[in-house]
């Protein structure tokens, strides 16, 4: 119900609905986009700049419809500008604490104390093999599996066709297994 209110807010031209929102997905915004462009920075920059886009685009956006989805895909637009443009990789050697406590989030939050470093390098290597792949595929990977979208979802919020996606999803999958279990052995 606030959402809903905050988007009456948006529409009616005050930007104190826009606060609403930003308090409600930031957090869940710069983690799908720092999955995508593996960038603190570039993260909070894709985020930000969807909110902007939220902030001018609303009036294009159907009340009837869930604001979520719509929201991501901006997100998700954002972060593979930036990931194509993005010139320089992070190695993991250079992951500072911001990093490490998002790795962190993704596992499992009770790890076992025999396991934890165990549980630290699969997620390093999780987080290393998530970033050799190419944007889109990273994008589809983080849609599917951080986000819970339905592959008919992601075509629709990427405008691709259903196939791009599944051969996105398929073509990741196969290469994170290769990559995986490389790591292993």
């Amino acid at each position: 119900m606030e959402e809903q209110n905050a988007i009456v807010q948006l529409k009616q031209g005050k930007l104190n609905g826009l606060e609403i929102l930003v308090e409600r997905y930031q957090a869940r915004a710069t983690q799908a986009a720092y999955l995508i462009t593996h960038d603190r920075a570039s993260a909070e920059d894709a985020a930000q700049t969807a909110f902007i886009k939220v902030a001018e685009r609303i009036q294009q956006f159907d009340e009837a419809r869930p604001f979520a989805p719509w929201f991501f895909r901006i997100v998700i637009n954002e972060a593979l500008k930036l990931a194509k443009r993005m010139k320089r990789q992070t190695s993991l050697e250079d992951v500072d604490e911001d990093t490490a406590a998002l790795a962190a989030r993704l596992a499992d939050s009770a790890p076992q104390p025999e396991s934890t470093l165990e549980a630290k390098q699969i997620r390093e290597h999780i987080l290393q093999a998530i970033h050799s792949l190419p944007p889109e595929q990273r994008a589809v990977v983080v849609m599917r599996y951080y986000l819970d979208m339905s592959e008919a979802d992601m075509s629709a919020q990427l405008e691709r066709p259903l196939s791009s996606i599944k051969w996105w999803l398929r073509d990741a999958r196969k290469r994170l297994s290769q990559l995986l279990a490389y790591e292993r052995n």
